[in-house]
């Protein structure tokens, strides 16, 4: 069973690296195909079904947070805060960075990492361009603040790697809270000394004129405003503080809360049938396809799990492991993401390698919430791979090259991971 096991997940991870299959129909076909081989016939339908039913709730809370995330984005919420921002800024180049940073961590709340690309493109690269700024400053600050903020729990990476061990996706996130907090102090450090740095470089003295007479001939991308509701913002941030407070005394279970603070929203802000038709499927690519991830990722997880296989590959594992490293599987975990999640999509390692590295670590009395964290602490530096679409689209934006980009940022983003790994150990997330 170890074997099959071994050679579900290797062909599983070499389908999707390859791009033979999509990640969802791989996740459902591949452990079915070998599930036959295996002769567990008629007993995988059990096991299929235990394990989407385990998924349903993050599934359920991840298709309407995204949703719900998308409409208050959509109805202006934080066009304010943008606004508010960029009047801070000026034209000095601390201001705008650490303005940059802020500004990508707040938009960083839907879990999309598309939405707070266009949004802190649109709203900084004009000025950027205007005074002689690197925008590349731009990319490696949405890419140190938004991979602190998502470890929320409709957040890619914690969805993933919840779905893929049976876990609580808002425990998950709870332990994280302090180190991803650092990883912001962090970022704004990074910020700080950027912006000192282009202070000197470009010579800038109170009250300077900045302005360069030529932008750079960069396009910048624009928002549509149409659907944004200004007279409703008060009224929506006090629906998401409502849903905050809820979510934080724990009134409900999260699923629900997110569900009925999207009708909420939806109703509030587009009372009309038609438009809630139009801001629905507006979004519903997004939803759809990581709800079909997740109940795909159910199927994998089920038949691994039920099957046996993944206590026959622990236990391999653990033979090739040191006894006194054992009690350390956390940590190597840890430190281990950063090459991993680099040459690895995030469907591939947490999918096929860390449900491995968890019942390994299970041998030697490490808790699988702990593999969970620590498995999510290399997320700057799986931003630079170059296996995801992210990093083509913002350098697209700001007219640079991916290699540009990926040497200007990566031991930044590396220096990211590792405090974020001594925040986790610090403050016993991990082990």
């Amino acid at each position: 069973m170890a074997w099959i096991g071994f050679g579900m997940v290797i062909t599983f991870m070499v389908l999707i690296m390859t791009k033979r299959l999509s990640a969802v129909v791989a996740l459902i076909l591949v452990p079915v195909v070998f599930g036959l081989a295996a002769g567990l016939g008629g007993e995988m339908g059990g096991m299929i079904m235990g394990g989407m039913r385990q998924v349903a709730p993050v599934a359920i809370m991840l298709i309407f947070a995204i949703l719900l995330f998308s409409i208050m984005y959509d109805a202006g919420l934080f066009e304010p805060l943008v606004k508010t921002i960029t009047r801070f800024a000026g034209h000095d180049p601390l201001r705008i960075a650490l303005a940059t940073a802020f500004l990508g961590a707040v938009t960083s709340l839907d879990g999309d990492g598309t939405s707070t690309v266009l949004i802190v493109v649109t709203a900084f690269l004009p000025v950027y361009l205007r005074i002689g700024m690197n925008p590349l400053i731009i990319a490696l600050l949405i890419l140190l603040t938004n991979t602190m903020i998502n470890i929320i729990p409709w957040g890619g990476p914690t969805a993933r790697v919840a779905s893929a061990l049976n876990l609580d996706v808002m425990e998950v996130f709870a332990g994280l809270i302090p180190a991803a907090l650092l990883g912001l102090v962090y970022a704004t450090g990074v910020a700080w000394w950027l912006g000192l740095r282009e202070r000197k470089r470009l010579g800038w003295e109170p009250g300077k004129d900045m302005l360069l007479s030529e932008a750079g001939g960069v396009k910048v991308p624009e928002i549509d405003r149409s659907h944004q509701r200004p007279k409703l913002v008060w009224v929506n941030l006090v629906l998401m503080l409502g849903m905050a407070g809820a979510m934080g005394t724990g009134v409900a279970p999260l699923p629900v809360v997110m569900v009925v603070t999207f009708a909420l929203a939806l109703l509030i802000n587009y009372p009309r049938l038609a438009e809630q038709k139009k801001r629905i499927a507006a979004h519903a690519e997004n939803a759809i396809t990581v709800a079909m991830l997740i109940f795909a990722a159910g199927v994998f997880t089920g038949i691994l799990t039920g099957s046996g296989m993944v206590d026959a590959m622990s236990e391999s594992f653990v033979a090739v492991i040191p006894e006194s490293a054992g009690s350390h599987m956390a940590l190597i975990t840890a430190f281990s993401s950063l090459p991993f999640t680099f040459f690895m999509s995030n469907d591939a390692y947490f999918f096929g390698i860390v449900p491995i590295l968890a019942a390994a670590g299970a041998e030697y009395g490490v808790d699988p919430m702990h593999i969970a964290r620590a498995s999510m602490l290399g997320q700057p530096v799986h931003a630079l791979s170059p296996l995801i679409a992210a990093i083509y689209v913002i350098a697209g934006l700001l007219n640079k090259e991916v290699g540009d980009l990926q040497k200007f940022a990566l031991l930044p983003a590396i220096g990211a991971s590792l405090v974020f790994i001594a925040g986790a150990v610090l403050t016993g997330a991990i082990s």
